[in-house]
């Protein structure tokens, strides 16, 4: 496997953990528990991942020649939870992506 689309993939897994953990951890401690802290950490750490996903992906759709329509999957993997472990299951099993 390529170097560009490793490195997306381990930070996809990444930034979809920090996902969980901002919507269904540190969300409530902060509306709950009036705890705002948790959303400050966690929200920082999901948003510079956010950034490197974005930026590997961008990497990995060049490297791969993925198609445009393929990069907006990606990209909407990013807002639905649990959507980037689908995106792995999906570059796991496919060569080259073509939606």
């Amino acid at each position: 496997m390529d170097k560009a689309l490793t490195r997306f993939r381990r930070t996809a897994f990444a930034e979809g953990i920090s996902y969980i953990v901002l919507l269904f951890i540190a969300m409530p401690l902060k509306y709950g528990l009036d705890f705002p802290i948790a959303v400050r950490i966690v929200g920082s750490i999901h948003g510079a991942l956010f950034v490197a996903y974005m930026l590997f992906g961008l990497q990995a759709a060049l490297e791969q020649k993925w198609v445009f329509r393929f990069w907006i999957v990606v990209f909407v993997a990013s807002l639905i939870p649990f959507g980037t472990f689908w995106l792995d299951k999906k570059l796991d099993s496919e060569q080259s992506p073509a939606l």
